[in-house]
């Protein structure tokens, strides 16, 4: 069992009991999404913005326009922290203090690199598309000239990561489980509803398997 090694960075303080640094289980946070939160600073002010990603071993791959200013800030500081959620309950207690939810959550330190060659980019922006819906680059037309000169795509490589992951039910005061107040969880998941065609689909296309089998694994 590899795990990153616990350091002032990614040391979990609060909530050591949930706290998890198994390289596997962090990957299975990450690949159970496609949405991540990264964090980086623009003239002096703290932003966080949600992106798209995909994972290839120690890398996690974003993209954006050429001049968007998240990823031109991360590359000239060279680093920056990226965090995935999943909420997976609503946790109601007895009092409000104890209200919290259930979640898988992960969050990666590392460095940074610019992807140069069109046919990294190509191949990146590919696994990007299909971790957001499995099997789906494949049925896309390629890639314009100028949609690639148009596009920045950084690596980021995780130099160090923890997670924290709580499954649990209510924790209330013990005076407090004789009160005649409801307690317990409300699982939450994220679905998928039927496909909705394109108002402007030629004749004859139809929806493509791998979007219902999508569809079918989700609902």
């Amino acid at each position: 069992m590899k795990e990153y090694e616990k350091t002032k960075l990614n040391r979990v303080k609060r909530g050591q009991n949930r706290a998890i640094y198994d390289v596997e289980k962090i990957n299975t946070i990450l690949d159970a999404g496609f949405l991540c939160y990264v964090g980086y600073i623009y003239d002096g002010k703290p932003i966080t913005i949600p992106m798209a990603y995909a994972r290839r071993d120690d890398k996690i791959y974003i993209h954006g326009s050429t001049a968007n200013r998240m990823l031109l800030s991360i590359l000239k500081s060279e680093e920056t922290s990226i965090t995935v959620m999943h909420l997976d309950g609503l946790v109601l207690a007895r009092s409000g203090l104890h209200h919290s939810v259930n979640y898988r959550s992960a969050t990666l330190f590392g460095s940074l690199k610019k992807i140069e060659k069109d046919s990294d980019k190509s191949q990146i922006l590919g696994w990007i598309v299909n971790q957001m819906m499995p099997n789906h680059w494949g049925s896309l037309r390629p890639m314009h000239q100028k949609e690639l000169d148009r596009t920045l795509v950084v690596e980021f490589t995780i130099e160090t990561a923890s997670a924290k992951i709580r499954d649990v039910g209510v924790n209330d005061e013990p005076e407090d489980y004789s009160l005649p107040i409801w307690a317990g969880v409300v699982p939450i998941k994220q679905v998928a509803e039927y496909p909705v065609s394109d108002e402007k689909l030629i004749e004859g296309v139809s929806i493509p398997e791998h979007v219902l089998a999508y569809y079918q694994q989700n609902k």
